[in-house]
């Protein structure tokens, strides 16, 4: 090995024992190994920074602000009546949120596809008085699944697309992954639906979306628009969907008078407001399904380019601003464009009207409004915003527009018309331009962490390709599978990779083994692009551990999971993966 080539195995060989160790955050770890290669030389000045714009890096990031997106317009949130059943047996839960848990990860990544669903088995199994654990697995697999199937659905089929394009001048398009990534993924759903929940640990620790911080309920009252569905209906007709929510309908306000009793049997009215109690999530879902509004919501702008609205929780402490005050004697909407939505007092219900209510020290409020508004206006108030109390709202009505948005940068990218990478940014723009997504949530929807790992990797791993260093494992695995027919050197490349991704960042192992395949295939005189797709498949695969991918290390802590959990299931869907794919590649892209 020349000089080059042995300094940059040994500082990739270090860069893989930190991130198996796990002490210190894996971008650092990259940004630090390529600054490293930078002062030592063997990355050139120029090139130390080309990866921060690397058209891998650009579309992750811009597919991360359209997830964020199409989870704030609720594109994605007409899926819960189909998911949400407490009868339904458990496999067919698992393979109906498999399913669409899979679907899902192929049009947004499947991170947040992931993050969505989460929640949703996590009430199931509540709801159900089952463990979460024997759905969660499934769940986070699948979704890894699924994001195989398209380009953008996760990040090492758009470091390999790049790859490919950068070698061999023409990317792989948004659909060449679909005809082997569905094939995989219809094996490995059926396989954890029907035989892989059962490998499980079952520690009986039922699923809770709620922990003990969680538990405060507020009165809150919601207001009855004119398109409403529940027009018509009496109080007492929605009970069976406020059960479904764990929402209770405490009573019915109209023309500014809680009417007695509950009015079980009162007929809703446009412009009624109904008095319900639950926690912020629970009751924001029920409003979507039951067609309502936020009380107040009318007075804030509520046109296409409105700002997105967000629910806060705080707590007032003595001597607050607004403690022995009400909201309508504050003025806290015509004056600050803020709606104190919901009251929560130790479980104590109201007659008051909740912007008429005297609030008291210790109160929890729920307060509704644009984020830079409700920043000030808890500093005014001098109220205590709880770390980790702030809730999305959704923007129901722009689903359709946020939908018809994306579906058009996608098709005028497949078209050939725009540049993908162009195209998702013209997405992007219309949707802070609309109001779907704010302009602070462009940046937290960012991973930024992945950004930096990915920009940094980029050019070390460009470095470690001219040096000849990949050609040398390549050559290395050629020599030991010397005689071996192709097929099963492809399934010795998918083997290392799939094992490599187990225990290192998926878009680092992409970007390592790309080049190999590469050399591989050159090597044994095949085309490049079954090794390629291979490649593409192994390093999304990473089902051993929760750290070799994000969503498994994000269903750990709810799944109640520990380390050695994971392989139980994971062990046998890897080996299913190989046996699927290899073949699969092999038709759909012939030696």
């Amino acid at each position: 090995m020349t000089t080059e080539q042995t300094f940059l195995f040994a500082l990739f060989g270090s860069v893989f024992i930190l991130l198996i160790w796990g002490k210190i955050r894996y971008d650092l770890v990259a940004f630090g190994a390529l600054v490293i290669a930078v002062v030592a030389g063997f990355v050139t000045a120029d090139e130390a920074f080309s990866g921060f714009g690397h058209p891998a890096v650009v579309i992750i990031a811009l597919v991360l602000i359209v997830s964020r997106g199409l989870i704030n317009s609720g594109a994605v949130e007409l899926i819960s009546d189909v998911v949400l059943s407490s009868n339904r047996p458990l496999p067919l839960h698992i393979g109906i949120m498999s399913v669409i848990g899979a679907a899902l990860s192929a049009i947004i990544n499947n991170v947040a596809a992931l993050a969505l669903l989460m929640s949703l088995d996590l009430e199931a199994a509540e709801k159900a008085k089952r463990a979460a654990a024997l759905s969660l697995m499934p769940l986070s697999f699948a979704t890894i699944l699924g994001g195989m199937i398209t380009l953008i659905g996760t990040p090492p089929n758009i470091v390999i697309a790049q790859y490919r394009e950068r070698v061999l001048g023409e990317s792989f398009g948004m659909f060449d992954f679909a005809p082997v990534g569905l094939c995989v993924a219809f094996a490995g759903i059926v396989f954890v639906a029907l035989i892989g929940w059962r490998l499980i640990p079952n520690r009986d620790r039922p699923g809770s979306i709620h922990g003990a911080e969680d538990t405060d309920l507020f009165v809150a009252e919601a207001q009855v628009p004119e398109e409403s569905k529940s027009i018509g209906s009496s109080v007492r007709d929605l009970y069976p969907l406020a059960g479904e929510h764990d929402i209770t309908v405490l009573g019915l306000v109209r023309r500014g008078r809680r009417l007695p009793g509950f009015s079980r049997y009162e007929e809703i009215r446009t412009g009624d407001h109904l008095v319900l109690e639950g926690d912020p999530k629970s009751i924001e879902a029920f409003l979507g399904v039951a067609q309502l509004d936020f009380a107040g919501k009318d007075k804030h702008e509520t046109g296409l380019i409105s700002p997105s609205l967000k629910l806060m929780e705080v707590i007032v402490p003595e001597g607050a601003r607004i403690e022995g005050r009400s909201s309508n004697s504050l003025k806290l909407l015509s004056r600050h464009g803020v709606t104190l939505l919901g009251v929560s007092r130790q479980g104590k219900r109201f007659r008051e009207r909740v912007r008429k209510l005297t609030v008291q020290s210790g109160d929890m409020l729920l307060l509704l409004g644009p984020e830079d508004h409700l920043t000030e206006i808890t500093n005014w108030l001098g109220v205590l915003p709880l770390a980790e109390k702030q809730h999305s709202v959704i923007q129901r009505k722009k689903a359709t527009l946020a939908i018809g948005l994306f579906l058009g940068a996608i098709a005028l990218s497949v078209a050939g018309l725009v540049y993908l990478p162009v195209a998702l940014a013209g997405c992007v723009i219309a949707f802070a331009a609309l109001g779907i997504v704010s302009g602070r949530e462009v940046y937290e929807s960012v991973e930024w962490k992945v950004i930096v790992l990915l920009a940094s990797l980029i050019p070390l791993g460009i470095a470690l390709e001219n040096s000849g260093g990949t050609k040398l494992i390549a050559e290395l695995i050629v020599a030991q599978t010397a005689g071996w027919p192709h097929w099963a050197i492809l399934t010795v490349l998918i083997v290392v990779t799939m094992t490599l991704s187990d225990f290192l960042n998926n878009v680092a192992t992409a970007l390592i083994a790309a080049p190999i395949g590469l050399d591989v295939a050159n090597a044994i005189g095949a085309s490049p692009d079954p090794f390629l797709m291979g490649v593409a498949v192994a390093a999304s695969c990473a089902f051993l551990t929760p750290i070799g991918h994000k969503n498994n290390t994000i269903i750990m802590g709810p799944g109640g999971y520990r380390f050695g959990d994971y392989w139980r299931m994971g062990l046998p869907l890897e080996i299913l993966v190989v046996a699927i794919s290899v073949p699969a590649i092999l038709f759909f892209w012939p030696l």
